[in-house]
């Protein structure tokens, strides 16, 4: 990724996620690579962990479970998050939707179509989507989707109860 393309893609960030979320998206010491449409147009970057996002045509990002994880490490609670039971559990890393009446907190600043990751009380990711509600609507209705997930994390394993952070420093 050359520099110009690192500015641009770290401001997008800036904006749709707020300060700071460019720099632990996409740090400017770490080699990304950019995967490119036709017409020369980022849509895809990727790290050595897998995708971080896709660039979608209207100028905003879809996050990965990757991309996500980056963005929580960076971001105080409870931004861009919304926090589910232990009921859900399984089903958001599986990658199936959240509703509602599963939701316990939500970042009151999220707005429908805004890219939110679905975490447990703990702050343990189980998936990223897209807003379908308003974060204190999310908590407001009773029945609905309240987050379009589009990736799950995959099933749980043994001592998931640990947060991601602790999970990365054990190995």
């Amino acid at each position: 990724m050359n520099d110009e393309d690192g500015r641009m893609l770290r401001r997008v960030a800036d904006y749709q996620f707020g300060a700071d979320a460019g720099a632990a998206l996409f740090p400017p010491d770490e080699g990304l690579e950019i995967y490119r449409t036709t017409s020369g147009r980022p849509q895809q970057v990727v790290a050595d962990a897998g995708r971080l996002v896709t660039y979608a045509v209207e100028g905003r990002f879809t996050l990965s479970p990757a991309g996500a994880r980056r963005l929580l490490g960076a971001l105080d609670d409870p931004t861009h998050r919304v926090v589910v039971g232990e009921d859900s559990d399984p089903f958001v890393r599986e990658g199936r939707n959240t509703f509602a009446k599963f939701v316990q907190r939500a970042d009151p600043g999220v707005r429908p179509g805004d890219e939110v990751a679905v975490v447990r009380d703990d702050d343990t990711l189980l998936g990223v989507g897209r807003a379908e509600l308003a974060g204190e609507d999310m908590l407001d209705f009773e029945t609905g989707m309240a987050v379009f997930v589009r990736h799950g994390v995959g099933p749980a394993e043994a001592g998931d109860g640990d947060t991601d952070a602790e999970r990365e420093e054990a190995s």
